[in-house]
């Protein structure tokens, strides 16, 4: 009797896995991508509020004039870097799986949307290109998320996804609908495009908040080891205790001085501007809400990147992205964030110890022995 290898889980798709080329170029990708994401569409924007500070220092205006210029060279790195990332994963995932499934959608799309982005470099895109251009990146991003939701049936993971999906589409939505009643000439509202704008954005914050709950394992009180225990309630103590506190402050401060809480509310009109513009952001929920979305999201981020896990880089791209996908680099930044995190996932192994024999329990005479037999 033979008995069964027993099977073990492991997590595919590690940064480790990949190829050289791949690897470097990924991680070009993230860091390249948050740095143009601070210099460019953060920092610059910051330069517009300081018209007041730069009259009486004249050093102003050359810095965040060199800053913004050296976003905007970073902008155009990030979409080389994104052309090259896209072609090696597209590659990748050809060379693993063939040219089925959801290959046979997403290969495709995935080409057109570079073809496309090449080519409304030389055109600029009219209104009908527009909606084209994500008309295929909804699809393509709605392939890559099935695919997700397949292979991970953890209800963290697709309550992630599903979130995100539904989210980031609703400016997908926002965009095509809006474009094609411009293209057509229409008066008419189009239908359902501010509940979609709205209806998005707190879906995708929803969806960084879900994303601790899919891949921050780790700061839970029940463990057994003390010193995680520990760790686990000073962060949920300050998590907790900074989200009331934002979320009370105006209130607080306008008892206390209201001078005071008016100029803290002007500040923080500023800085929603800023990444409003930036990020497309409308803070029209409390700001606690945000905060709480950034610090779940960089917590998962850091620790993912520390296990070496593609899902770290997948989830960092797919928000730094944000959620006005404005230029077709953050669009390409998205669908790259999505091929990554379908590439980590757990697989099945078999243990390497060869088949086990079970022995009988009584053992039978050999015939052939000498002993007990015959001479």
């Amino acid at each position: 009797m033979i008995a069964s290898n027993p099977t073990i889980e492991r997590i595919t798709g590690k940064i480790s896995d990949q190829s050289l080329l791949f690897q470097y170029t990924v991680k070009l990708v993230l860091i390249v991508s948050f740095a143009e994401l601070i210099l460019y569409r953060l920092v610059s924007r910051l330069g517009m509020h300081l018209s007041k500070l730069a009259q009486e220092h004249e050093w102003i205006i050359p810095t965040f004039t060199a800053l913004t210029q050296i976003g905007q060279w970073l902008l155009n790195v990030v979409a080389i870097l994104l052309f090259l990332a896209l072609c090696v994963a597209a590659i990748s995932r050809m060379t693993k799986r063939g040219f089925v499934g959801t290959n046979r959608i997403v290969i495709p799309c995935v080409a057109l949307l570079l073809l496309l982005t090449v080519g409304f470099l030389l055109i600029p895109p009219a209104f009908l290109g527009s909606a084209i251009y994500n008309l295929v990146a909804l699809v393509v991003l709605a392939c890559l998320m099935v695919e997700y939701l397949s292979t991970h049936t953890e209800w963290s993971h697709r309550a992630m996804g599903i979130t995100y999906l539904l989210g980031i589409g609703g400016w997908l939505y926002y965009q095509i609908v809006s474009t094609i009643y411009s293209f057509v000439g229409t008066v008419a509202a189009p239908p359902l495009v501010y509940e979609a704008h709205r209806g998005g954005e707190g879906l995708l914050v929803l969806s960084s908040i879900l994303v601790m709950w899919a891949y921050g394992q780790g700061v839970s009180v029940r463990t057994h080891n003390q010193r995680q225990r520990r760790r686990a309630i000073w962060f949920w103590v300050t998590s907790v205790s900074t989200f009331l506190v934002m979320l009370f402050l105006d209130y607080l401060l306008h008892r206390y001085d209201a001078g005071m809480a008016g100029n803290i509310r002007k500040a923080a009109d500023g800085i929603g501007w800023i990444f409003q513009f930036g990020m497309g952001y409308t803070f029209f929920m409390p700001f606690a809400i945000y905060l709480t979305g950034l610090l779940c999201w960089s917590y998962t981020v850091i620790k993912l990147l520390n296990m070496g896990r593609l899902a770290g880089y997948g989830i960092g791209l797919m928000f730094i992205a944000g959620y006005a996908l404005l230029y077709s680099n953050l669009t390409l930044m998205v669908v790259l964030g999505a091929m990554l995190l379908t590439m980590d996932r757990y697989r099945r192994d078999a243990t390497d110890s060869a088949p086990a024999t079970n022995p009988p329990v009584v053992s039978r005479p050999d015939s052939d022995s000498l002993v007990g037999g015959h001479i």
